[in-house]
């Protein structure tokens, strides 16, 4: 029995410790998700709105002015973007990410799959791991891992710059973003945003397409030249701060339900303690009455 209430003596230790290590964790991501969720708040509808305004110009553009950023073409070459964390421990997160990606190369990109003409780029090295343990057959680029650690601006935007410009190459023909959007501490979505081409302005089912009447100053083409590029990297780097704050989110909620988990298998494991104690305090003081009573006898 000794060595039974020694077990449980240590198990409780043990639980002890991880709890505390758990509201740690806890704290930390707290903190980390009240900066990420202020620096999305403040990003996404400027980038929202911005995005709305590409999509209405694209879709009216008059006379020669175009730019290759909002031209279809058949789609043989294709890039998916996929973004996750560096780190674990933050529930389901990265998990419904990858799967959100999963499913969409086999719903939409099945035939570049097989004909190797698939790739998908990691921001995060979770999605890297996820992947490179279910598929064979798609090319990887993991040069941009790092990246999501070092999210400001200028270091995202040289990202987006370099996807651009194997677009406007014909490398790839799409590139779509696959990310976690943030809503609140306990809510993320795994979401997938074609990047490039830029989506033209769908009008609802059965009413005429309304021509945006926007003024011009400079020319259509110098302003498209320089403000489609802006845009797109502002929109490239909103997904990832949604996927860092969505990150520190799930982080946190995980770590509190963890705590919460520890909190009750302690109480359960001191139940157990108290009544092994118990237990073997009854035994020896019934093994001392009966040797007393022997004794007597």
């Amino acid at each position: 029995m000794a060595g039974g209430l020694k077990e449980v003596r240590e198990r409780i230790k043990s639980v002890i410790n991880t709890q505390q290590i758990t509201k740690a964790m806890k704290m930390v991501s707290a903190a980390k998700l009240r900066r990420a969720q202020q620096n999305i708040q403040q990003v996404r509808p400027y980038a929202d709105r911005l995005n709305r305004m590409l999509s209405n110009i694209l879709s009216n553009l008059d006379g020669d002015a175009s730019t290759s950023f909002g031209k279809s073409r058949e789609v043989k070459n294709t890039l998916l973007v996929v973004m996750t964390s560096n780190r674990g421990l933050c529930g389901a997160f990265n998990a419904n990410i990858c799967k959100e990606t999963a499913a969409l190369i086999r719903e939409k990109y099945a035939q570049q799959q097989r004909t190797g003409n698939l790739t998908v780029l990691f921001i995060g090295k979770k999605g890297y791991d996820w992947f490179r343990r279910r598929y064979k057959d798609i090319n990887f680029i993991t040069d941009f891992i790092p990246v999501y650690d070092h999210s400001d601006y200028e270091n995202v935007s040289s990202v987006a710059r370099k996807l651009m410009d194997e677009f406007s190459t014909g490398k790839y023909d799409a590139i779509e973003v696959v990310y976690g959007r943030f809503k609140n501490a306990a809510t993320t979505f795994p979401t997938v945003e074609q990047w490039l081409p830029v989506p033209k302005m769908e009008s609802p089912a059965g009413t005429k397409q309304k021509k945006a009447d926007y003024i011009f100053e400079p020319d259509q083409q110098q302003l498209l030249e320089h403000l489609v590029p802006s845009i797109l990297q502002l929109s490239f780097h909103k997904c990832l701060l949604d996927t860092l704050a969505s990150e520190h989110g799930s982080r946190m909620t995980a770590m509190d339900k963890a705590t919460e988990n520890a909190e009750e298998l302690l109480k359960a494991l001191r139940i157990n303690y108290n009544k092994a104690r118990q237990e073997a305090i009854t035994k020896e003081l019934g093994e001392i009455v009966g040797g007393a009573a022997a004794l007597e006898g």
